[in-house]
């Protein structure tokens, strides 16, 4: 079934001068890009926890703790998670920014930046779940 491509709204003469509607643009381009960093950063500590936990076992053999590797791989996962957030950000900006400049609104729009990190974060805590019910 196609999808009808509805009318953009348009701004009106004043609202295209004002400068806060390009100022909250921005607003919301640096909020995706610290939730980028911050993937990343938390991609980076629980990819090195398996480090952690490698290390404890040399050192303390008595307290069973074991790593299977299964965190270096979701920390690699949120890092790329990271990574994609702040590209796609940027792009989103760039055509949101365009969008502004030709007098047109983007209001009735979704969020796909917004809809894909809750799908991903959503499949990654899925997979944490499964890993911590099967190793035990």
């Amino acid at each position: 079934m196609a999808r009808r491509s509805q009318p953009r709204a348009r701004l009106s003469e004043a609202l295209q001068r004002d400068p806060r509607i390009y100022f909250a643009a921005e607003r919301t381009f640096f909020a995706w890009i610290r939730t980028g960093l911050g993937l990343m950063g938390f991609g980076f500590v629980v990819a090195r926890f398996g480090l952690f936990l490698k290390e404890l076992a040399l050192t303390r053999p008595d307290l069973g703790s074991k790593s299977s590797g299964f965190s270096l791989w979701v920390g690699t996962a949120l890092i790329l998670l990271g990574v994609a957030v702040n590209l796609i950000s940027t792009l989103s900006y760039y055509q949101e920014i365009a969008q502004l400049n030709r007098g047109e609104t983007a209001a009735n729009q979704h969020s796909f930046t917004a809809i894909f990190v809750a799908t991903l974060l959503a499949l990654c805590g899925l997979a944490m779940a499964v890993y911590l019910v099967v190793v035990r």
